[in-house]
C-alpha cells in the first residue's frame, strides 16, 4: 500500500529543496516559437540535446530589475568538459547575448553575470562539449530592461569607461589544485541603442563592449564575445583553479573600437 505523506511532512520536504531545485520548478523553460524560428541562425543544422545532467542555469522567476537579470550557471557532472557557451534571451531585439569560450582552467563551470531582459522571456544557455551541445534555461519575467534609462550622466559614464576593479573571495576546498572565486568588473555604459537621453530625449547610439579575454598569468581564463544584452557596467563572478600567479589580466574591446586592458592583483578582496 502506498504511503501517504503528512502536509507537515510535504511543507517540510519543499522546504528544503536546494534553491536551484525550487527554481527549475517555477520556471523551466517554455515552448516557444521564436525560439524555433532562432535556433537555425544560433546552431545551424546542429543536434542539441538536454543539458539537465550536465549544467544548470539559475535565473529568477521575476526579475527585480529587467536591466540587470542574474543568472549563474553551474555544471553539475565533475567529468564533462564545457569547452564553451551561447547565452539566449529569446524575446530580446538582439537575442544571442554572449558566446563564451572557457579554458580548462576554469575547471567545474561556475559562472555568474547579468544581463538585460525586455520582455518577459525564456533564458537558455547552449553549452559545448567534446559530445555536442547541450541545452537548459529558465523562464524569466521581466520587461523594460533593453530600454532602462542608464544610471550615470552619459558625459559622467564616458569619464570613467574602461575603469576596472576586481573582488577575491578566497579558496574553496578542493584537494588537489586551489580552487578560488572572482569577480570582474568593467566600466562601460553598455548602450543598447534603445536608451534615451534623459535631457534631450533622443535615442542613445548602441556603443557596448564587444569582446572579453581574462587571463591569469598566461593563461587563459575565458573570453566573451558579447552583444546589448549584457548589463551596463558588465561584472563576471567565476570560480576558477588558480595557477599561483599574483595578476589578473583582463582585455577588452568595445564598438567604437576602444581597447581596455587591466593588471589586477589577485589579492585584492572584497
Amino acid at each position: 500500500m502506498a504511503r501517504l505523506f503528512a502536509p507537515a511532512v510535504v511543507l517540510s520536504l519543499t522546504l528544503s529543496l536546494p534553491v536551484w531545485a525550487e527554481q527549475s520548478v517555477k520556471n523551466p523553460l517554455t515552448e516557444s516559437e521564436t525560439w524555433q524560428d532562432l535556433q537555425y541562425d544560433v546552431v545551424g543544422d546542429a543536434q542539441i540535446g538536454e543539458a539537465d545532467a550536465l549544467l544548470t542555469l539559475d535565473a529568477p522567476y521575476r526579475a527585480h530589475d529587467a536591466a540587470t537579470v542574474p543568472i549563474v550557471l553551474k555544471q553539475l557532472d565533475p567529468d564533462a568538459q564545457i569547452t564553451a557557451a551561447t547565452v539566449v534571451i529569446d524575446e530580446n531585439p538582439a537575442p544571442v547575448a554572449g558566446v563564451f569560450s572557457f579554458s580548462p582552467a576554469m575547471g567545474e563551470l561556475d559562472f555568474e553575470m547579468r544581463v538585460r531582459v525586455n520582455q518577459y522571456s525564456n533564458i537558455r544557455v547552449i553549452a559545448e562539449t567534446p559530445d555536442g551541445l547541450h541545452m537548459t534555461g529558465r523562464f524569466v519575467k521581466a520587461s523594460g530592461g533593453c530600454s532602462a534609462p542608464a544610471s550615470k550622466d552619459p558625459e559622467v559614464a564616458l569619464a570613467s569607461m574602461g575603469k576596472m576593479k576586481l573582488r577575491s573571495f578566497g579558496e574553496a576546498a578542493q584537494i588537489s589544485t586551489p580552487r578560488r572565486e572572482a569577480q570582474i568588473m568593467i566600466r562601460h555604459p553598455n548602450y543598447s541603442g534603445l536608451q534615451r537621453d534623459q535631457v534631450t530625449q533622443l535615442f542613445i547610439p548602441a556603443h557596448f563592449i564587444d569582446h572579453i579575454e581574462v587571463w591569469q598569468g598566461e593563461e587563459l581564463l575565458f573570453t566573451m564575445d558579447g552583444g546589448i544584452s549584457i548589463s551596463e557596467n558588465p561584472a563576471f563572478r567565476f570560480a576558477y583553479n588558480d595557477n599561483g600567479t599574483t595578476m589578473f589580466t583582463v582585455k577588452a574591446t568595445d564598438t567604437e573600437g576602444n581597447s581596455f586592458e587591466t593588471d589586477l592583483p589577485k589579492s585584492a578582496s572584497s
